[in-house]
């Protein structure tokens, strides 16, 4: 946990000191190790490898003095009392006055651990727990205890959102702190009302998953994902603290007994068997190949909107819907009787489960989607008794209100840094929707594209309404335009390949020119308006979606950004301009030296465009040549709309819109070395025939057609892209590539 914590600060550009317990040959071994695995790990716990490098490592027993400059020490150490304590009594005698101090222990109350420690130590000391790994899991609860400085938990609560990009609820000393506490006793639920229902775990699986708001691990999956004996350690430790019955079934013992702790040891409540997964039947401790639950009515749930989903599962027939009513009940009382006690309102609740646990909407909202009638129904049918501060009440949220613990409503806390545009739809703040895009005003002269096609893939909707927009911030009275939107996984993975299939399919060669055109000058109007237009891309940006980056003025990436021109891997090459741009900016880059061989920019284009190479963050972004040294990086994807916006802001100021450029090709010079590395690639195997093909026509694209050495203009290579992307898919074994990906989701090497 350690490593993680240290990955995603120094990914944050901050610099890190790592300690570990003292290793026997080196005495630095067990911090290196960390960080080894850290670098390994199956999630990337860097945002780029190379800042691993960075980090100063060292051991507790003699490089303690190294932390005398540190201003905020997180202690991740075993999870026990006694050795945190001693380290604690160490570290007050080599830090700085105004050092801040955190445990990131998951369940030790704060107050345990700060025996025996001064009112200064106190006054500087704060629980801090991140959840694995750091890096992705977007909540961070900020445990402050009574001594607790104001001025140390705002410093560490800012810290924490804009420098690191974690979601921070403050929560009460209490053990297991708010998600542990809840999400862990839902998963005792879970498995208890399994054997009482006589389900199976592959169908506990998809009744809490998705159908739910969940994440497609649900149960099980997320268990094996966290390890068993995390969760056994967890589930004893709250027993132990609270009192209370968090005991799990006799044969998740024998598992954890066996060695059976989920991924980390290749088996848990599933298994990998010769590529495919199997299913642990507990009744026996076999397993056995995963059996899809067929239920008409959840495949009639499946694409309903979250409220109509949860009120389907409560009616579904026969001992899935009795499961899954019973679950409600159990864990939607628990979470009403310990809110009070452990979060200091019912918002810090929802935001620690949507924000730890990744689930769509947090309990209370799912309890007000199904109604606190229905509630206090379930409660009467087993026999639990309401609390009292939700008596008489409809609602837990209301008209911008929240029900506080005192029977109370509240407002809801104002973010002003923060634009969502769920409240700007509801002020009217739209001004014009499609099915595939919106436009709305954030204020103060900024305007917002918004996609929201499936997976934001971007077709003739969404490019008639970026024209639209680039006509109403020209026309009307405002400064700049941002392109972005709010879905969970997206930006947007492309063009509309459904649509340019059937198109090929059809042969309809006329229409297909017609619409790659279109987009070219879609592109070329984001670079060329007259006034800024900052792109605010996030998770999947491949493709056209990495097009439209591109050539924006500036773009405002979040940390969390998987981006690439991935068209090859379909057969195709970038043809919004993607080919074009990369040959510009890497030839631009070593135009400005007199010895530079303008070759290697275009050698670069070629391998980023034919492998179809996709950066696992925005600095790594960065480094690939997709985001420029002037781009900007959001760590915390809550401001990122915020941050272009006020990017708009700053650029309006004598906007300037760039000039065209002028792009010198090398010709047949750079024509004949890329065929001849492709041949290469296929002499030894490495590549198909159908793959030489493509890299033929990128090679075509980034030499310029051929001939000799000159300048030439950019519509000269959108020309060029736009006949080569037409051509490829002439062939018959790009249209299976497309059609295979469409399908699975997955590349098809013909």
């Amino acid at each position: 946990m350690g490593s993680g914590i240290a990955a995603l600060v120094i990914s944050a550009g901050i610099p890190v000191v790592l300690l570990d317990i003292p290793g026997q040959d080196d005495r630095n071994g067990p911090a290196k190790q960390g960080l080894e695995r850290a670098l390994k790990s199956k999630f990337p716990a860097f945002m780029d490898k190379d800042l691993a490098a960075y980090i100063e490592v060292g051991n507790i027993e003699d490089d303690l003095d190294k932390l005398k400059d540190c201003d905020w020490v997180v202690e991740a150490i075993v999870e026990k009392v006694e050795p945190k304590q001693a380290l604690y009594a160490r570290l007050e005698s080599v830090l700085h006055p105004e050092a801040i101090v955190s445990s990131n222990t998951s369940s030790i109350p704060m107050r345990v651990l700060l025996e025996g420690r001064s009112e200064g130590f106190k006054r500087r000391f704060l629980g801090t727990h991140f959840f694995n790994p750091p890096r992705y899991l977007h909540l961070l609860e900020i445990i402050p205890t009574p001594e607790t400085d104001a001025d140390v938990v705002a410093a560490i609560r800012r810290f924490g959102e804009r420098v690191l990009g974690k979601g921070v609820v403050l929560a009460k000393d209490s053990p297991g702190f708010i998600a542990n506490r809840l999400g862990v006793y839902g998963m005792v639920q879970a498995m208890r009302l399994m054997e009482k229902h006589g389900l199976t775990i592959d169908e506990v699986d998809a009744l809490t998953g998705s159908l739910l708001g969940r994440p497609n691990s649900a149960t099980f999956r997320t268990a094996d994902l966290t390890g068993l004996d995390v969760l056994k350690l967890v589930a004893e430790e709250l027993a132990e603290a609270t009192g209370e019955d968090f005991r799990l079934p006799g044969w998740f013992y024998q598992l954890v007994e066996r060695g059976l702790l989920g991924d980390k040891t290749g088996a848990g409540f599933y298994k990998k068997v010769e590529g495919e997964r199997y299913t642990l039947d507990y009744t026996t401790l076999e397993y056995r190949p995963r059996q899809k639950l067929e239920l008409p009515e959840l495949g009639a749930l499946k694409d309903k909107p979250l409220e109509e989903r949860l009120r389907g599962a409560q009616q579904l027939p026969g001992k899935y819907g009795a499961f899954l009513k019973e679950l409600f009940a159990l864990t939607a009382h628990y979470t009403v009787s310990k809110a009070p006690e452990i979060a200091y309102d019912l918002v810090g609740v929802d935001q620690a489960l949507e924000w730890g646990f990744g689930w769509e909407e947090g309990p209370f909202k799912n309890m007000d989607a199904l109604g606190l009638d229905y509630v206090r129904q379930v409660f009467r049918e087993l026999g639990l008794e309401e609390p009292d501060w939700i008596r008489g009440h409809g609602r837990f949220y209301l008209n911008g209100t929240f029900l506080g613990f005192d029977g109370a409503y509240h407002p809801l806390p104002s973010r002003p840094d923060i634009i969502q545009l769920k409240p700007l739809k509801r002020e009217g703040r739209v001004l014009h929707s499609t099915s595939e895009a919106s436009i709305l005003d954030l204020g103060d002269g900024v305007l917002l594209l918004e996609f929201h096609s499936k997976m934001n893939a971007i077709g003739e909707g969404i490019l008639r309404t970026l024209e639209k927009a680039l006509r109403t911030v020209e026309t009307g009275d405002y400064l700049g335009l941002v392109i972005g939107n709010e879905d969970p996984r997206a930006f947007s993975a492309g063009a509309n390949l459904a649509l340019i299939l059937s198109l090929a399919q059809e042969g309809d060669w006329a229409e297909l020119k017609r619409a790659t055109y279109f987009f070219q000058q879609a592109t070329k109007a984001i670079r060329y308006a007259p006034f800024p237009v900052v792109v605010a891309p996030f998770g999947l940006t491949l493709g056209g979606g990495a097009e439209f980056m591109l050539h924006a003025d500036h773009v405002q990436a979040h940390a969390e950004l998987y981006t690439g021109l991935v068209e090859a891997g379909v057969g195709l090459l970038p043809a919004g301009g993607g080919t074009k741009e990369m040959l510009l900016r890497f030839t631009k880059e070593l135009s400005g030296f007199a010895q530079a061989d303008l070759f290697e920019g275009v050698r670069r284009a070629f391998e980023l465009i034919a492998t179809a190479k996709v950066a696992t963050s925005a600095l790594e972004a960065k480094k690939f040549g997709f985001l420029r040294d002037r781009d900007g990086i959001t760590m915390n994807r809550d401001f990122l709309i915020a941050d272009a916006k006020r990017k708009v802001l700053e650029l309006a100021v004598d906007y300037r819109p760039p000039l065209p450029s002028k792009i010198t090709v090398l010709g047949d010079e750079a024509l004949g070395n890329l065929k001849y590395a492709v041949w290469q690639f296929r002499e030894a195997g490495e590549i198909t025939d159908h793959e030489v093909k493509i890299g033929q026509e990128i090679a075509w694209v980034l030499s310029g057609g051929g001939g000799p050495r000159r300048e030439v203009t950019e519509d000269f290579l959108l020309e060029l892209e736009r006949e080569a992307f037409v051509r490829l898919l002439g062939t018959r074994k790009t249209q299976e590539r497309i059609a295979y990906t469409l399908k699975t989701g997955k590349p098809l090497r013909n």
